[in-house]
């Protein structure tokens, strides 16, 4: 049996990234940076963006966030993706779903530039994924598929089992 070992995979992904921010301030002056909405008071989807704002300070990048009212129009929210998408100094979008009743999240994550959309779910962005094209991918499988291949694991012709009742119980823990 083989442990894998998340923690010290992150730990190991977060320095290199550490480094790769330093580079890039140094020849272009600036930082990427990460711009994260939240509508709302979910508590899960709180400590969600809390633990980003972490990342993001961990390696340097820079992260905007955005906690707006739960009372936020389709329109107001719509507008604040136009701005973010037109900001040369955001180069990711993150809309942390799910959004309150009311408001079409569909319609908000179409709306997020399929550059600047770093959650993956823009139309572009699975069609990119789906055609085998570099782009932004959904965070949690191409986590498991970074930890897999940071093990010499080679998953191709290999079939997978996802035990909804493991994901639960790994949930409680985060």
């Amino acid at each position: 049996m083989l442990l894998l070992n998340g923690k010290e995979t992150a730990a190991a992904i977060r320095k290199e990234l550490r480094e790769q921010v330093l580079a890039l301030k140094e020849t272009a002056g600036r930082v990427p940076g990460l711009a994260v909405i939240l509508v709302g008071e979910d508590p899960a989807s709180s400590v969600y963006v809390r633990n980003k704002e972490r990342a993001c300070a961990e390696v340097g990048i820079k992260s905007i966030g955005y906690k707006l009212p739960v009372s936020t129009s389709q329109k107001e929210l719509e507008e604040l993706i136009a701005t973010l998408n037109a900001d040369e100094n955001v180069h990711g979008i993150l809309l942390q779903l799910p959004v309150p009743d009311g408001l079409d999240s569909q319609r908000c994550l179409e709306r997020i530039s399929a550059d600047k959309d770093v959650d993956g779910f823009h139309p572009m962005s699975v069609g990119r994924l789906t055609l085998g094209l570099p782009g932004f991918k959904s965070c949690t499988p191409a986590g498991v598929m970074t930890l897999l291949t940071r093990y010499g694991l080679d998953v191709s012709g290999k079939k997978a089992v996802v035990s909804v009742g493991a994901i639960l119980s790994v949930s409680r823990w985060r």
